[in-house]
């Protein structure tokens, strides 16, 4: 079984920089895909910010791109995310989702990111 945690959600002030972390545990499969969402509110819609594949491929939401960069880490499945440049409409949960080539995806249970002006 998979678990995930999410770490580094912070309040911050606009124009402010966080980094986000995703570490992984249990039996992972090489080929996978590591993505950070986005939600508003439990309950609410997530939202897709940054996905990183095994070769390297990135996918970035359009607000982000430019100011926001996935990258994985140093242990293997672990994901991170750097935040710059931050604004109000980047508050929300942050949760981490793996997403195998084959199998089930599992999600963490978020961390808070909250920008204020």
């Amino acid at each position: 079984q998979v678990q995930l945690v999410e770490s580094g959600g912070d309040s911050v002030q606009t124009g402010s920089s966080l980094t986000l972390s995703c570490t992984v545990s249990g039996n992972i499969v090489g080929t996978n895909t590591m993505g950070w969402y986005r939600q508003i509110l439990p309950g609410f819609r997530r939202e897709l910010v940054a996905a990183i594949a095994s070769d390297g491929a990135t996918n970035y939401d359009n607000d982000v791109r430019g100011r926001f960069t996935i990258s994985r880490g140093d242990t293997e499945g672990a994901v991170n995310l750097r935040m710059t440049n931050l604004e109000v409409k980047d508050t929300g949960i942050y949760l981490c989702k793996y997403s195998p080539s084959w199998g089930e995806p599992t999600w963490g249970r978020g961390t808070q990111v909250t920008v204020s002006s």
